[in-house]
C-alpha cells in the first residue's frame, strides 16, 4: 500500500507539470491584456508599457513560464494583478467556501441518490424504477442556473424560507478564524451563527447536487442490478439467510465500488469551483474567483488557482483509489 502511494505521489509531478504548462500557455492566448483590462478607458500605450513591466509581462514568454514556475515551486503564486493580494491568500479565503458548498452538495446527493439507486433496483421494472429513471434524467437535463434560480424564486422570494445569496446573514459578527462558516460557528457556540450558516447552504447545496444526485442513483440502479444477480448472491439467498443481511452484506457492500468511483470524481469537479452555482447565489468560492480573473485577464490568479484545483484533484482520486481496499478487503495494492 504504502509503494503504491508512493508511487502515485511522484506521477503527480509530470501530471502537474503538465498541466502548469497547458495553464500557462491557454492563459496567455486569451485576447487582451492584464495591462489593458486593469487600465480600462485609461490605457495609454505608456501606462500599459509600465504595467507590462512591473508583471514581468514584457519578457520572453519562456523566461515569463520559468520565472512562474520557479516561484510556484517555492510555493508563492504570486500577486494578484486586480486586487494586489497574494494569490495564496486568496485561495485560502475563497478555498473553504468552495469546500462547504461541495461537501454540502454530495452529502445531499449521495443521502439521497444511494437509496433512490438501490430500491430502483429493488423494483426494477415497477412504477417506483420508471419513475426514478425520469426523474434522474430531468436531474441530468435541467440547467444548473435555471434549477438554481427556480429554487431562489420558490423558497426565498415567494415562500421566504430561506436566504438566497451569501454565506451569512450581513448583520451577524462572527469572527471566522478558519473560513470555514459552520465549523467557526460550532467553535464559537454561536448556535445563531450556525443555524444561519446551514440556512445559507441550504439552496446552493440542492443546486450544485441535482446533476451528482441524478448520476449516483443511475449507477447505483445498475450496479445493484448486476450485483444482485451473481452467484454468491444467489447461494446466499439459498442457504436461508434473512433478505436484508443479503443486501447489507453482499449486495450494497458489492455494489460500492463503482459508486464510490462515481462519488469521487463528482467531489473532485465540485471541488473545483461551481461558477454557475456560485454566481447564482453569490458564493465567494473558487468558481466565482476564477470567472472574475478570467474577465480580468489576472495571470497570477489563474495559474495559481488551476494548478491548486489541479493537485486537489489528483489527491481526492488517490484518496478515491484507496478507499477500495477499506470497501473489499480482497482488493490489494502493488
Amino acid at each position: 500500500m504504502l509503494r503504491y502511494v508512493v508511487r502515485r505521489l511522484l506521477l503527480l509531478v509530470p501530471i502537474l507539470l503538465g498541466v502548469s504548462l497547458l495553464i500557462f500557455f491557454w492563459i496567455r492566448a486569451l485576447p487582451g491584456s492584464p495591462a489593458e483590462s486593469l487600465l480600462g478607458e485609461r490605457a495609454t500605450p505608456q501606462l500599459v508599457q509600465q504595467l507590462r513591466e512591473r508583471y514581468g509581462l514584457d519578457k520572453p514568454v519562456y523566461q515569463q513560464y520559468f520565472a512562474y514556475l520557479k516561484t510556484t515551486l517555492e510555493g508563492d503564486f504570486g500577486v494578484s494583478v486586480a486586487t494586489h493580494r497574494q494569490v495564496a491568500d486568496e485561495i485560502k479565503l475563497r478555498f473553504p467556501a468552495t469546500i462547504e458548498l461541495a461537501i454540502a452538495a454530495m452529502l445531499f446527493a449521495t443521502i439521497v441518490g444511494v437509496p433512490l439507486g438501490f430500491f430502483a433496483a429493488k423494483k426494477y421494472g415497477g412504477f417506483f424504477d420508471h419513475a426514478t429513471l425520469v426523474g434522474s434524467l430531468l436531474g441530468i437535463s435541467i440547467p444548473i442556473f435555471f434549477l438554481a434560480i427556480l429554487l431562489k424564486y420558490f423558497f426565498s422570494v415567494k415562500w421566504q424560507l430561506l436566504p438566497s445569496v451569501g454565506r451569512e446573514d450581513v448583520t451577524l459578527n462572527t469572527p471566522h478564524p478558519t473560513n470555514f462558516y459552520i465549523l467557526d460557528a460550532i467553535i464559537a457556540r454561536d448556535w445563531n451563527a450556525l443555524w444561519d450558516a446551514i440556512q445559507h447552504l441550504i439552496l446552493p447545496a440542492i443546486a450544485l447536487g441535482s446533476i451528482p444526485l441524478a448520476v449516483i442513483t443511475r449507477i447505483t440502479r445498475a450496479s445493484v442490478l448486476d450485483v444482485q444477480n451473481e452467484d454468491y448472491v444467489r447461494t446466499a439467498r439459498a442457504k436461508g439467510l434473512a433478505p436484508r443481511d443479503v443486501d447489507r452484506r453482499h449486495v450494497l457492500r458489492n455494489a460500492l465500488l463503482p459508486i464510490t468511483t462515481i462519488i469521487g470524481l463528482q467531489t473532485g469537479l465540485l471541488l473545483s469551483g461551481a461558477v454557475l452555482t456560485e454566481t447564482v447565489f453569490a458564493w465567494p468560492g473558487m468558481g466565482s474567483w476564477l470567472r472574475d480573473a478570467i474577465f480580468a485577464r489576472d495571470y497570477p490568479v489563474l495559474q495559481g488557482g488551476i494548478l491548486f484545483l489541479a493537485v486537489v484533484f489528483v489527491i481526492v482520486n488517490l484518496i478515491v483509489d484507496l478507499s477500495y481496499a477499506v470497501i473489499n478487503p480482497r482488493i490489494r495494492y502493488s
